[in-house]
Parts: structure tokens; sequence; C-alpha cells
């Protein structure tokens, strides 16, 4: 008989439900005549079931040749199940002796003629539809494999019947050795065969998922559908694999090196890992492979690791060189940058160079810069919202590089800190103080507060105040002081000292001394200065009064207090 198979997710279960029809007819009802034992007994009543199971498969066979349309579907369910229903009726019998032996043995025969004539059927069905989906635009290719998912379901179950049917007739006292031995070379090539399209999908699935992550957006989606069926017909192959394997065990085969390469594949751990030949076959396939990569690419590596050291190298000498030719550019007078901003240009070309000559070396030892860079991206962001604080000294830090409030080596008073600048980083400025304390500034407390630069300009004025006593002659006072400025060597003659009579005091006759200096010689003219003063007014019979209070006292007699 010759049946029309269309490739549609209804017809699947169709084809085998005729299938079972064909089966049918060709070997007859499954009827159990009575021996002459039992002739004159009456039938039990599981044989009488079993005996009107065979009947309505009959009857729905008659039937089924003459319905169409979804009414053939409707009948060919109820046949499959019939006869689903007629094993689990056999295995019950089987199990509680309630049916005479030979006539068990009989049920179980023709269930083995219905297994091997499906196993056949259904795997020439699988053949056909594989090659029709390696053939198929790949729009059509998701509905076929549903259809494959289904015949590989049925053709899984066909095996679990055959197999059944083997421990059937063992616990019935038939040793079918010759019906064994085929069942057994059936499951062992369909295994091998399961074994290599597992192995060659998974293959073309790396190979899919490497395309995708180097291929551009447009051409994503195709390669993604394409790795979508792979994922879809290895899952179909592996499952079916599983369910061989138990029925191996079953038989005796060897299974491990099948279920190694489910493990590999799935990356499931089972309790098959449990067995020493499965792990054996596990750390024998990766040494083997580990020789194979390590045989076949060890000399291109070892060559990519030698370029990649070259790389590094001269990576750190143009890192080097390009340090010292931005020191050379910055050092320019035509730029004026500060200090900072030179030590900033210098440090920054020098690491941009290194970070650069690394990112070519990785690139040349094959690793994908693209995810590397993503990652950092995601990481700055992260990161970010963790150390805001420090990303706020950093913004000041900048802030403070581009406004130039103060330099290195200038004498500031920032953050609450006065003393000199010796060091500063984007995140940090380092101030010694005059006692030659080192103290670490944050940036942004910096640039948040007051910012006095006492050495910004080229020349300051000093601000000194003298008195004198008020007996004291105020002109010589005023020549004396002008004196001693003019003498000094570093009092500059422009701009002018100024000498004023500033303050008629409590105690005494104040006068404002300013001259001007340059910056190095402030505290020095300004020591200076105080000392000669002393010294001067000494000389010349001036005194310095200090702050005083005359007190008077008037006595009051007797009589006014007794008034």
């Amino acid at each position: 008989m010759t049946y029309r198979y269309s490739f549609t997710p209804r017809s699947c279960a169709a084809a085998l439900f005729s299938f079972l029809l064909a089966c049918v007819l060709s070997f007859g009802p499954i009827t159990i005549h009575a021996t002459e034992a039992n002739s004159e007994q009456q039938t039990s009543l599981a044989e009488r079931t079993i005996d009107n199971i065979n009947q309505d498969i009959l009857d729905l066979s008659a039937t089924l040749k003459q319905a169409i349309g979804d009414e053939r579907d409707a009948l060919q369910l109820q046949l499959f199940q019939k006869n689903e229903e007629l094993r689990n009726r056999l295995s019950a019998a089987i199990n509680s002796k309630s049916i005479p032996n030979e006539k068990l043995i009989a049920l179980v025969r023709t269930q083995q003629k219905y297994s091997d004539g499906s196993f056949a059927y259904l795997d020439d069905r699988v053949k056909v539809l594989n090659e029709k989906i390696n053939t198929a635009k790949e729009q059509d290719k998701l509905s076929l494999v549903n259809v494959y998912r289904e015949l590989q379901q049925y053709l899984d179950v066909s095996f679990e019947a055959g197999s059944q049917n083997l421990i059937w007739l063992k616990e019935l006292g038939v040793q079918d050795n010759e019906a064994e031995q085929i069942f057994k070379d059936s499951v062992d090539k369909r295994m091998r065969l399961l074994s290599a399209s597992i192995e060659y999908l998974n293959q073309q699935k790396k190979f899919i998922g490497a395309q995708i992550s180097s291929s551009p957006e447009s051409e994503k989606t195709a390669l993604q559908l394409n790795e979508l069926i792979l994922k879809q017909r290895l899952d179909i192959a592996t499952n079916s694999l599983r369910s061989l394997i138990s029925i191996g065990d079953g038989l005796g085969l060897e299974t491990s090196e099948y279920k190694r390469q489910i493990f590999e594949v799935t990356g499931s751990i089972t309790h098959d890992l449990l067995n020493a030949k499965v792990v054996l076959s596990i750390l024998s396939h990766w040494s083997s492979s580990a020789g194979d990569w390590f045989a076949e690419n060890a000399t291109q590596h070892i060559f990519q690791l030698f370029v990649f050291a070259l790389i590094l190298l001269i990576a750190r000498a143009l890192s080097k060189l390009t340090r010292k030719v931005v020191s050379k550019a910055v050092a320019s007078k035509n730029l004026k940058l500060s200090h900072l901003m030179q030590d900033f240009f210098i440090s920054m070309s020098g690491k941009a160079v290194w970070v650069i000559g690394i990112m070519v070396g990785l690139s040349q030892i094959g690793l994908n810069l693209a995810p590397i860079l993503t990652g950092f991206g995601i990481a700055g962001v992260i990161i970010g919202f963790a150390l805001q604080d420090t990303l706020s000294n950093f913004a000041a830090g900048m802030m403070l590089l581009i406004y130039r409030p103060f330099d290195v080596g200038d004498f500031v008073y920032a953050g609450g800190v006065d003393g000199k600048v010796s060091h500063m980083s984007l995140v940090n400025t380092t101030i010694r103080t005059f006692d030659n304390q080192i103290i670490m500034v944050p940036n942004s407390k910096i640039w948040g507060d007051v910012i006095k630069n006492v050495t910004h300009e080229r020349i300051r004025r000093v601000d000194m105040v003298f008195g004198i006593g008020y007996a004291d002659d105020l002109l010589k006072a005023e020549s004396v002081l002008n004196d001693i400025i003019t003498s000094h060597p570093a009092v500059l003659r422009s701009p002018e000292p100024m000498i004023k009579v500033h303050t008629l005091n409590t105690s005494s006759v104040d006068f404002i001394v300013r001259p001007w200096v340059k910056t190095d010689d402030y505290w020095d003219v300004y020591w200076d200065v105080t000392k000669e003063v002393k010294l001067r007014f000494d000389r010349e019979g001036i005194s310095i009064p200090f702050p005083q209070q005359d007190v008077h006292l008037h006595m009051v007699s007797n009589d006014k207090q007794d008034a």
C-alpha cells in the first residue's frame, strides 16, 4: 500500500495513524483462540476486554477507509488510543498472569510486528523531512522543524515500545535472541546517527554564533533565525539520544560516550556523571581536545604572543618619546601653560599612547575589542554612581587646571589649609605647610571654597604699622622711617613706598609703612624693616609706646561723707 505524505503539523500524527491502520489490515485482528486445555473454560475478564479492544480496532479501521477531513483525523486519533489501551491491558495481564502464557506471547508478537514496521516507516519519513528542512527557505523551516519534532517523538515512542516488547517476552519465558540482536543493532545505529547529527548541529550553532557577533546589524536577523532553527534541531536530537541511552543501558550497550556528548552540549549535570566511565570519557575527550588544539594552534599563538610582547615594547618606547615631545611642546613660552597643566598633558599623553598600544596588542592576539569597550562603558556608568565624590574631585581638578588659580610653588590658602603647592592630580592637591607638613586636600573642597594665592603676582606690598609716643618728634620719626625704607636694597623704587601718619591712637601715634617688594622678598623685607625700626628708634631716642592707662585718685573728706 502506498501513502501520500505532506509535511504539515497535523499530518505528522495522521501518518502514524495511517500506518497503524495498514498494520491492522495487513496482520489481521488480534484475536485469541482458546486452546484445548481452556476450550471448556469460560474466558477470563482480561481476555474479553482485549477481544473487545481488538474488535474496536477492526471497526475503526473499517470506518476509517470511508472517512474524510476532520472525521478521519478523529478516527485516526481513536485508533491510536485504542492500540495504547491494548498495550496497557497487555502489560497488566502479563504482570497478573490473568491470561494463558501462549495467548500473551501471541499478543506480544503482534505488537512486535507493529513496532518493527513503525521503525522503518517513521525512520524513512524522518530522513525525507530532514532533507526537506535542509533545502527549504529560512521562513519555512520553523514549521517543518515542528513536524520534525513530532516525528522524532513518535519514533522514540516506537523504540520504547520495541524495548518493552522484548522485556515482556523475557517475562513470559521466551528468549528471542535474534529479535533482541536486531533491535540492539537498530538502537546502536540510531544512537550513532543521532550523535553525529548532534556533533554537526553543535558545530554549526557555534559557527553561526561567531558570525552573529561580527556581522553588521542588517545581516543579524537572518543569522539569528538560522541559529534558532539549529538550536531547536539540536534540542530534538539531544532529547532523542537521551531517550535511546536509557534503552541502550537496558540492552547492555556502551553509552558513556553519548552521555559525555550530551553533558558537553547541554551542560546539564545528571546522575550519569557519577558513573566512572562517563567521567573518564569526559576527561579523555577534554585532554584529547586540548592536545589537538595545542598541536594545531601552538605555533600560531606563540607567534601572536611574541607580536603582543613586541607591540607592548614599542608602545612603551613610544610612550616615553611622546612624554618627551609633549614636555618640550607645553614648556613653550608662547603657550604660557601652568606647571600643573604641563604635568597633566605630559602624564595623559604617555598614558594614552600606552593604552592604545595595549588595545592594538590585544587585537593582534584575536580578542574582540568591541565587547571589552562596551563592558568598560557599562562599568563606567556603574562606577560613576558608586564614586560620585571621586568624580566630583575629578571635575574640580579639571576646573582648577583650566582656570589656573595657582601653580606649583605658589603659596596659597585653599580648602582651609595654607602652604606651598607641591603637587596636584585630577583628584587632590598636595600642599606643604610652612612647618613642612604634607596635606592632601580634595580638589572639590578647594574649588568650592575661597582660594587665596599669596605668590601669584610678581610684586607685593608689605603692610606694616609702627607707633611712637605723643611726646616724640613726629617729623623726626617720619624721617627715620623713610630712611630705613629707602636704604633697604630689596625695596622697589616703583611703585613708591608709602609712609604716612595713620592714626592718633589711645597710647601712640601710628605710622603706616607700605613698601613694594618682589614677591620672593616679602618676608625678608618685613623682618628686616621691623628689626631696623626698633634699633633706629632706640638710637634716636624715639619711644615705642605700649598700651597704658593713667589712674587718678581723689580723696574725699569725712565731712563730705557725713553730709
